[in-house]
């Protein structure tokens, strides 16, 4: 049985180019021969697991999952089962609504600010950087915060929303940069706290607050990253609230990762690990959540400089591992380095993407000149 399950995942890998036990950087080796019926009953949740416990590896997981995702071999070996249960699930509860809102923040964004200072730019930014003109990961985070700034026209005393503030890069660089003032909205404890620091003495306030609750009106709305945790059920609210909150002559500004094909569910290792409750948006779900709200006034994909962001971040993490390493464990740090290079690999396969889309109200008279 054992013999037939290792060849059954032999000819599943070889789709994908991928020799188990080869000589090739991304070929996997396999430390227990059980990982074979764990694999292939459980998925990417059991494959995940089996290699923050050990049982395999690879020397350029990266390229390992790019191979993996371009043979589309998870929709070959999806438990069925999990996931009607997973879609049954999102029938019956809405896992996104507000009493479950700051579960994200606890699970990832407050695993510590020590991790996040050590693995991200100067900036402490948490999001996709800009590498048109960029050599090295701060410039190109600094790239990407101005593009923001230079889309939606930012201009001194404008007062701006920022959901998903984060640590407070966005916010720090608009009142530094542009002399804008900003509110930003986070549900995570720790960011707050730093996010504070951060930005002390500057007109910025950060709120430990759910994107629902803000009543405010501002100039301008910015959403950095954190669209990814609205959810299917909760877009057209989400749209509600920025269309509630910006002015009429405002822009809103949506960064956000997306996906090629409509879904109701995440990848279930990631939704136990990494992003509780996460969810990535299709054009398809973004164009009916804005329908009747927004003009779609520019749509900018630059996926592909994912990928050298969370490589930057990765390299990074292993330099100041050993930093931090007595306040985590050897499970936490594969399972850290799991979660980089499979997202690493899914936008180099070109899986996913990451979108910058500008919106106006009524439209912005004479047209919207799109910035780059």
């Amino acid at each position: 049985m054992a013999k037939t399950l290792e060849q059954t995942a032999k000819q599943l890998l070889e789709l994908a180019e991928v020799t188990i036990n080869g000589e090739k950087p991304w070929d996997i080796q396999v430390h227990n021969d059980e990982f074979y019926a764990r694999a292939l009953s459980g998925g990417s949740l059991a494959v995940g697991e089996a290699y923050m416990d050990g049982w395999w590896d690879v020397e350029k997981l990266d390229e390992f999952f790019t191979r993996i995702l371009k043979a589309e071999l998870e929709r070959k070996v999806q438990n069925k089962t999990e996931l009607v249960l997973r879609h049954l699930k999102l029938k019956l509860f809405n896992p996104q609504r507000k009493a479950k809102a700051f579960e994200v923040g606890e699970k990832h964004y407050d695993v510590g600010n020590d991790l996040y200072e050590r693995m991200l730019d100067a900036r402490m930014v948490y999001t996709c950087a800009y590498w048109a003109d960029a050599q090295n990961l701060d410039d190109a985070q600094e790239a990407k915060l101005d593009l923001v700034c230079k889309k939606i026209g930012l201009k001194s005393g404008d007062r701006v929303l920022d959901i998903g503030c984060g640590w407070g890069s966005f916010a720090q660089f608009a009142a530094q940069r542009y002399g804008a003032e900003v509110v930003g909205v986070t549900i995570s404890k720790e960011q707050v706290a730093l996010g504070r620091k951060r930005c002390a003495g500057l007109p910025v306030e950060i709120r430990l607050q759910d994107y629902r609750d803000v009543q405010e009106q501002f100039d301008h709305v910015v959403s950095l990253g954190m669209f990814e945790h609205v959810g299917e059920q909760n877009y057209r609210t989400y749209m509600e609230v920025a269309h509630r909150v910006l002015k009429d002559g405002g822009l809103f500004l949506l960064h956000t990762i997306g996906g090629s094909r409509s879904v109701k569910n995440t990848d279930p290792w990631i939704e136990k690990y990494i992003f509780p409750n996460g969810m990535l948006p299709s054009i398809a779900q973004v164009g009916t959540a804005i329908e009747d709200l927004f003009v779609m006034e520019d749509w900018h994909n630059f996926g592909v400089d994912y990928d050298k962001t969370l490589l930057a971040w990765d390299a990074n993490f292993r330099k100041h591992w050993d930093e931090i390493k007595d306040q985590y464990s050897d499970r936490f740090y594969r399972m850290w380095r799991y979660y980089l290079m499979a997202s690493a690999g899914s936008f180099r396969a070109r899986k996913n993407q990451l979108w910058q889309i500008v919106l106006s109200k009524k439209g912005v008279p004479g047209g919207y000149s799109s910035v780059r």
